[in-house]
């Protein structure tokens, strides 16, 4: 029984270690709102990508 003592205590001081950290969900923020970003850029590179093929193949020689 005192290695499930000696568990939960260390689990929760690391919760409470987790609960004062004001920058704790920082990163999880940040890579979510890249994420998207990226994902947004992406979408208009291939919005110009697909208007300028379809200007050059309607452009006859």
């Amino acid at each position: 029984m005192t290695e499930l003592a000696f568990v939960w205590t260390i689990l929760r001081a690391r919760i409470e270690l987790a609960r004062r950290d004001s920058d704790a969900g920082y990163v999880s923020e940040t890579t979510l709102i890249t994420a998207l970003l990226v994902s947004a850029g992406v979408a208009v590179l291939a919005i110009i990508v697909a208007k300028v093929i379809a200007k050059a193949t309607s452009i006859e020689l």
